[in-house]
């Protein structure tokens, strides 16, 4: 037996109304092709890893973990972390494969594949095979245990049961309340030693992509969850709905509520940063003309208008450019003002220079507040 899926109430269909607004307006605005799509495409995808990883104390900036997303050596985090960050880097690819595979159902072998995945440098702690025995979730300041899953011998029904319920269940819900409550069960299952919580919120984002809802990196709160202040919620509101224990009862709206507010406020992000790369772009755009420099060096100043630096290989990258190419284009940015570097050879990155600095700081100042839609 599974935890239920709530009946909603008027305010939860509202809110879902504004969620669906705002994503086919999301739709529309992406139907036109910009210079700045990919690299805001790339964003949002580290931004979501960024997020689910910081809830389980794996920290690296969305400059690294993009670095870690090109193959490259990252210039701060530690190899440890960087592990973590690339193993789900990786199961997040495969799902954005999934969501546009034309024949697909789910099943516990592609359960236990993306666990293997998210954890597979692990070697110790059995990734992608359920659990041998019981678990416990510790509060990791007090070491009180705040959960206990499901008895080892119980899993397989249950992921058995969790699939037949993805492929078949409630299809008559609505994609985001589905979403969360795969989300949801699949944490309290608990199936494996390690990586459940992340397993969790990368399945909820496979349901997502499945219902072509939006592409992954559009559709993902595992950003939103990421910040402190939402994390606490959201580990307190797990611990409300399900208990101290397995024990598929009681009322889960509360959940579902939580990932509703949840996607309407990453959804009013995500709008904003759309609207706001093309101005940044088009301001950059007359910037460099102005300068009489060459027009792709846009796509530099960009990367580090919304990232805190840039590194001569990612520019070469995402303009096709030869090394020599990249370097003069950096150099002539760095000689007006634009970019000021710092190290040297493979250490070597571009932060704003004082004329950039000066773009961010008007920007900053206009930050528009996001709506609690619940309120």
């Amino acid at each position: 037996m599974l935890y239920g899926t709530p009946a909603l109430e008027a305010a939860d269909k509202a809110v879902l109304a504004e969620i669906e607004d705002m994503r086919r307006d999301l739709k529309y605005r992406l139907a036109e092709t910009h210079r700045w799509d990919g690299q805001l495409r790339r964003q949002l995808r580290a931004r979501a890893i960024q997020g689910s990883n910081s809830i389980e104390g794996y920290r690296a900036s969305v400059e690294d973990i993009e670095s870690i997303m090109a193959g490259e050596e990252p210039l701060e985090t530690s190899v440890p972390v960087s592990r973590e960050i690339a193993g789900y880097q990786q199961a997040l690819t495969y799902i954005q494969v999934l969501s546009r595979a034309p024949v697909f159902r789910f099943d516990v072998g592609l359960l236990h594949g993306l666990n293997f995945m998210v954890i597979g440098h692990h070697r110790d702690k059995s990734p992608g095979a359920i659990r041998p025995g019981g678990i416990y979730i510790r509060d990791s300041d007090s070491g009180a245990v705040v959960y206990e899953g499901p008895d080892a011998d119980l899993v397989p029904g249950l992921l058995d049961e969790l699939v037949g319920w993805l492929n078949e269940g409630d299809r008559d819900c609505p994609s985001y309340v589905r979403a969360a409550m795969a989300h949801f069960n699949l944490v309290k299952i608990h199936p494996w030693r390690d990586g459940n919580g992340r397993m969790s919120r990368a399945l909820q984002t496979l349901v997502l992509g499945r219902e072509q809802i939006m592409l992954p990196e559009f559709s993902s709160i595992e950003e939103w969850l990421g910040q402190q202040r939402t994390t606490i919620e959201y580990y307190d509101v797990l611990g409300l709905v399900g208990g101290r224990q397995w024990g598929p009862h009681g009322d889960t709206l509360p959940w579902v509520r939580f990932c509703l507010k949840a996607h309407h406020m990453q959804a009013q992000r995500v709008s904003q940063r759309l609207a706001e790369a093309g101005e940044i772009w088009m301001l950059l755009e007359e910037q460099v003309d102005a300068d009489g420099l060459n027009n792709r060096s846009v796509s530099a100043l960009y990367e580090v208008f919304v990232n805190r630096r840039l590194r001569r290989s990612r520019y070469q990258a995402d303009e096709g450019l030869s090394q020599g190419q990249a370097a003069r284009d950096l150099r002539d940015l760095a000689a007006k003002g634009w970019l000021q570097p710092y190290g040297e050879t493979k250490g070597r990155f571009y932060a704003p220079g004082p004329r950039m600095a000066r773009i961010k700081a008007d920007f900053a100042e206009r930050v528009t507040p996001l709506r609690d839609p619940y309120r």
